[in-house]
């Protein structure tokens, strides 16, 4: 059985790329550790030199569980290029696990991919029409295909070609065999940054990856902008028209990023903090104690306390042991999968009125049941305060959100929502005083999730009439990718 992560919104993944560097696989491992908050699912890394056959090495489960010294040492090479998972789209297998490396006409590639491409299936279509035969679910795959298409032999004109045909969210590290390649979207949806360790270019999901290995942070690579790291250093092209406006994913602020990171050149921490603090502005209350959910939920009601004076506690506990897994006892211990991951103490809450801060709620379920632990612990009140707007609408661009039939506050109002939780009062923060929270202009974000504004647009019909054309065809025998790629 699984643990509570499935109430959750899912992490996405996490890339990273080093070129120049004598201990490139062994700088990749741990730029992967940096960034495992991304995706705890699979994890790989593929390394070479010039003129070398990549070797990749990939599994399921966390980093340190994939690599030991000795697989480390089998990825010999100056160059390399790492992947942590979680499935958006693809099911959750070893094959579907990143970097995917192919050989083609225009040699050895390997990608990672960051994000979610909305016309992926319209696509796969249109190549297997052609004679492409896929391998894994993936919509990374579709990217190396379109690549393969025997129309030029520079990676760039291959490389823009591609781009020029997908939509939706990427974030990629590419590595041929001669350099490393770092991409964002148009709309600049999810983030990668560049840094530098001695002579050696790194690109990265993260900034907290950079800290780790000790690299300078250089800067964000642009959106729509193609960067290329070869012998010759680093240089950039933009084949995009630039796009009305930008679309990062303001999740990445709330939740997903590493509070240590810093993304457009704004630390996470103190975002999440500012955003307590507006929290606390918007939706004041006569309470004793500020408590936060654990981890994600800690800067925010750091600011709440800060800006209403009341003290700051502890009072969950979280296990920070307990794995993507465990043994259910189905009705032997009630709500366990919030047990088992925070436990409360019982002497900071009991006979005072409790402010609950979280990052989101999403169904509702794990809230609720910590309203009830609250409860029983003998909390006199308790008010929820959520350091985001209401989730009412799904994510078509790398966030595995539910359909908006599950989103609880896509079906009631906030005061439904208490009802339902079991607490005194809900109160979410608003869109406006979010964006000002993160100290940027509001044109730079994806609101999608909160508004319902999506800023590249979805055609969710064309999308389940090609799926379900999919579920009709027999199943086709796998060939090896390196003969698909050599047959295009």
């Amino acid at each position: 059985m699984s643990d509570d992560s499935h109430y959750y919104p899912k992490h996405e993944c996490g890339i990273f790329g080093i070129f120049g560097h004598p201990d490139a696989s062994l700088i990749t491992y741990y730029g992967l550790y940096a960034l495992q908050h991304r995706g705890q699912e699979s994890a790989g890394i593929t390394c070479s030199t010039d003129g070398q056959e990549f070797k990749t090495v990939k599994g399921m489960g966390l980093v340190p569980q994939i690599f030991d010294e000795d697989k480390l040492k089998s990825l010999k090479g100056n160059r390399a290029i790492g992947h942590v998972r979680y499935s958006t789209t693809g099911s959750s297998h070893i094959i579907n696990a990143q970097p995917i490396v192919v050989n083609c006409a225009q040699g050895q590639v390997a990608v990672g991919h960051n994000g979610n491409l909305i016309n992926a299936n319209e696509l796969r279509e249109e190549l297997e029409a052609n004679g492409s035969i896929f391998q894994t679910t993936v919509d990374s795959e579709i990217i190396l295909h379109l690549m393969a298409q025997p129309r030029s032999v520079s990676h760039e004109n291959c490389l823009i070609y591609a781009l020029k045909k997908i939509q939706g969210a990427y974030s990629l590290v590419i590595k041929s065999e001669k350099e490393i390649i770092g991409v964002r979207d148009p709309h600049g949806f999810r983030p990668l940054c560049i840094g530098k360790l001695g002579n050696s270019y790194i690109l990265s999901s993260e900034t907290c990856a950079l800290d780790l290995v000790q690299a300078e942070f250089i800067r964000d690579v642009e959106p729509g902008e193609i960067v290329i790291i070869d012998e010759n250093g680093l240089r950039s092209i933009k084949p995009f028209v630039p796009p009305e406006q930008n679309a990062f994913c303001i999740f990445e602020y709330v939740y997903f990023a590493r509070p240590d990171s810093n993304i457009n050149e704004v630390n996470v921490s103190t975002t999440r903090v500012r955003m307590g603090i507006e929290l606390a502005r918007l939706h004041p209350v006569e309470a004793d104690v500020v408590i936060p959910v654990p981890d994600s939920g800690n800067y925010a009601a750091l600011g709440y306390s800060e800006q209403s004076g009341i003290p700051f506690e502890q009072a969950f506990v979280r296990n920070h042991y307990v794995g993507r897994t465990f043994i259910q006892p189905t009705q032997l211990i009630r709500d366990f999968g919030v047990r088992v991951k925070l436990n409360l103490i019982k002497a900071s809450v009991k006979g005072k009125r409790v402010v609950v801060v979280d990052d989101s709620i999403v169904r509702g379920t794990t809230a609720r049941a910590r309203v009830v632990n609250l409860r029983e612990a003998g909390a006199k009140e308790v008010h929820v305060r959520v350091s985001c707007p209401p989730h009412r609408f799904p994510c078509h661009y790398g966030i595995d959100f539910p359909n908006s039939s599950e989103l609880l506050a896509n079906k009631y109002t906030n005061a439904q929502i208490a009802e339902y939780l079991g607490a005194d009062s809900v109160g979410y923060l608003d869109v406006s005083s979010m964006i000002r929270a993160t100290t940027l202009k509001p044109n730079n974000f994806c609101l999608a999730c909160f508004t319902g504004d999506y800023p590249i647009k979805y055609n969710a019909e064309s999308d389940k009439f090609i799926m379900e054309r999919r579920k009709l065809r027999p199943p086709v025998e796998l060939v090896p990718l390196e003969e698909q790629t050599r047959l295009l």
